[in-house]
């Protein structure tokens, strides 16, 4: 790249923050602009937090955008006037509109964590868990107007370990994201990045949690069970319902492991063994 592109980046989750920061060191660079979701109350306290994202444009120096919906004319006015070469998407959170997609000179381009097209859609990362994959990664693509539908410019695969927990995969997924990156961005720049069409037949979609996406069914095998505790470590996390005394309590639960070849009834414990529990699913 001999002159420096000039580049906005749209991201509002940590998995986000390695690429922002090989874009605001990358030689041949010019990070013009981070655009996140607004500030939000989080915790009990209800304090208002900034996204991880918005905390490390400022050390750069760069102008932070933060509109509650993106697609409106104030904020597509704002991005149009830092004159982006391109734009970075990765995790940001709201649905672009056709106007922002076709804005940039070279391209608008999307880091998704799955292997498209499979897992499309807000939890890739928890999807390829409970799905039991072998492997997974971080695709590069063209944006376009469908949810994660666009172009495949790059793929890069890793495996997903026998242990693998939702925090685990995230935090290796998010250092693969610069590696890509650099090879997607030189790709773009040199004017030779492919532009594979996506198999239709083998799209997946890998819908956004809630607090209740862990709620556990003990009708479920063990194996599946397994996973979702896995899959959803940190957050929302894995929880059972425990009644008692008309009260309805959560019990979260953080590490499971399937024992085979023992009776017993879904929910119930069966047996006591060291610090743990057997129930029977």
């Amino acid at each position: 790249m001999a002159a420096s592109l000039r580049v906005v980046f749209m991201g509002s989750g940590d998995i986000g923050l390695p690429s922002l920061q090989w874009l605001g060191s990358a030689p041949n660079i010019q990070l013009v602009g981070v655009v996140t979701q607004p500030d939000k109350p989080v915790g009990r306290s209800q304090k208002l937090t900034a996204p991880p994202t918005k905390e490390l444009a400022s050390r750069f120096g760069v102008a932070v955008l933060q509109p509650a919906k993106v697609r409106k004319p104030e904020p597509i006015a704002e991005i149009r006037a830092l004159s982006p070469d391109l734009i970075v998407v990765m995790a940001y959170g709201q649905i672009l509109p056709k106007s922002l997609l076709e804005m940039p000179r070279i391209a608008c381009i999307n880091l998704h964590a799955s292997l498209l097209p499979r897992h499309r859609g807000a939890a890739p990362i928890q999807a390829s868990i409970l799905a039991g994959d072998r492997e997974t990664g971080i695709t590069s693509m063209h944006m376009a107007e469908g949810l994660d539908t666009g172009d495949i410019i790059l793929e890069h695969l890793i495996p997903i370990h026998r242990r693998e927990t939702g925090g685990s995969l995230h935090d290796r997924l998010a250092e693969l994201g610069p590696v890509i990156l650099e090879k997607t961005v030189a790709s773009l720049a040199a004017g030779t990045a492919p532009r594979i069409q996506q198999d239709e037949s083998q799209a997946t979609y890998a819908p956004k949690l809630d607090r209740d996406s862990g709620r556990i069914d003990w009708t479920q095998p063990a194996f599946h069970l397994d996973r979702l505790v896995r899959a959803m470590n940190p957050w929302p996390g894995a929880y059972t319902a425990l009644d008692s005394a008309g009260h309805s309590l959560r019990l979260k639960l953080h590490r499971v492991l399937p024992v085979h070849r023992l009776a017993g009834s879904p929910g119930i414990v069966t047996r006591h063994v060291g610090r743990g529990i057997i129930v029977g699913t």
